[in-house]
């Protein structure tokens, strides 16, 4: 090879070597690009990433009524929640009640009202979120009680905005409530998929905003029913973790009535009563926790949303399963008594439904599961509050 042949081999190779550096080059600053134009897609492929603190198993919550009740009567209702030795208070809060007005829009009157008051009494603060505003409505959707908006992010957009607001004082977030049931999901058809996409922009609104908050799963209905009126709470579940919810949400939220049996009777025995429907029992959440094991979700925690007895004699669809108030107060303290050496350490959050709403009467269907008596100035409790508070913790 003489010197010009050479010469040119080097050249050759200088430029092809050159070319490889600025393909890997084009292909990294693409790719960089591409993270920073879609950083939200790269977290929504990851796996939870953010701290999961673990609740002490249990911990003991009460449902409040707080939102529109005039203020002493409201501070009155979290004072029987701390003198019951509970440390969580729970509170709706629609969507609608905040950012109702438009998107970005936000009145903060009472979420700041609750959550001093409930810092002043030492209550942990969990919000449960749903109730779409009239402006989050799909074009060809109608307005509903309850139902999904036609652009997840405008709903992970609030969560977001909620939790800046409460950073550090609000420690845990509820993400809608039964969407399993068609009446809770704007009338269409429960759809599992569909709630993963709000929980999922819920999730990590929250997240962003406040890493250390806990971010729960919708509490599932317990229903044998079908679609489209309604979808089996343990299908449904199957479908989220289907559908990919598992990195979304720090706790599984579930729902666990004790309908007509004590707290001790497991699924199989009601299966036996009831034409092999397990739901109608408190421990029907130990189903729940079988689905989670069946997902390698081991390491998470429960939280029961909603628990309690009805003793409601007025209307059809539960004086079936209706119990004395005796009864009612027994098999409260039991339950928590069965979570606590059965359950431990998966069981994380146990919520009593509820401290009533001064303005319900016999009419309301959620008068007959209430633990105290409505009204106000008045304040007269039921045998089930003093059992509870006098239950060992």
């Amino acid at each position: 090879m003489n010197n010009e042949q050479s010469c040119h081999r080097r050249q050759v190779v200088g430029l092809a070597l050159l070319g490889s550096v600025l393909l890997a080059f084009s292909l990294w600053f693409l790719g960089f690009k591409f993270a920073i134009r879609d950083s939200r897609f790269a977290i929504r492929t990851t796996p939870t990433s953010w701290p999961r603190t673990r609740l002490a198993s249990p911990e003991y919550s009460m449902q409040a009524f707080l939102w529109w009740q005039h203020e002493e009567a409201a501070r009155r209702d979290l004072q029987l929640i701390r003198d019951a030795g509970f440390t969580w208070v729970k509170q709706h809060v629609s969507w609608r009640d905040v950012e109702g007005i438009t998107k970005g829009h936000y009145d903060w009157y009472f979420t700041d009202r609750i959550v001093a008051d409930a810092e002043q009494f030492g209550l942990n603060v969990l919000f449960r979120l749903d109730r779409e505003p009239v402006w989050a409505v799909p074009p060809k959707g109608t307005y509903s009680d309850n139902g999904p908006p036609e652009n997840p992010q405008d709903f992970g957009d609030f969560c977001h905005a909620l939790a800046d607001r409460y950073r550090g004082r609000v420690r845990a977030y509820q993400v809608w409530n039964e969407p399993n049931l068609a009446r809770e999901w704007g009338g269409w058809p429960p759809n599992p998929a569909g709630y993963v996409e709000l929980l999922r922009a819920c999730y990590i609104g929250i997240k962003t905003a406040d890493p250390d908050a806990l971010v729960i799963s919708a509490g599932l209905s317990p229903t044998g029913n079908g679609p489209p009126e309604a979808m089996p709470d343990t299908e449904y579940l199957i479908g989220m973790y289907e559908a990919g919810a598992a990195p979304y949400f720090d706790l599984l939220g579930v729902h666990a009535p004790g309908f007509l049996y004590p707290p001790e009777i497991s699924p199989e025995e009601v299966a036996a009563k009831h034409d092999g429907h397990r739901f109608f029992c408190f421990r029907h959440a130990e189903d729940a926790r079988k689905i989670m094991l069946r997902y390698g979700d081991n390491d998470k925690q429960v939280a029961v949303l909603e628990m309690g007895w009805t003793t409601n004699p007025v209307h059809p669809d539960y004086a079936w399963y209706a119990v004395t108030e005796e009864q009612k107060a027994d098999y409260l303290v039991r339950a928590f008594r069965y979570a606590k050496e059965h359950w431990s350490p998966w069981i994380g959050l146990m919520t009593v439904i509820s401290i009533a709403d001064p303005r319900w009467t016999e009419e309301d269907e959620q008068y007959w599961w209430a633990i105290t008596e409505p009204g106000w100035p008045e304040t007269h409790v039921r045998l089930a509050y003093e059992a509870l508070r006098e239950m060992e913790k």
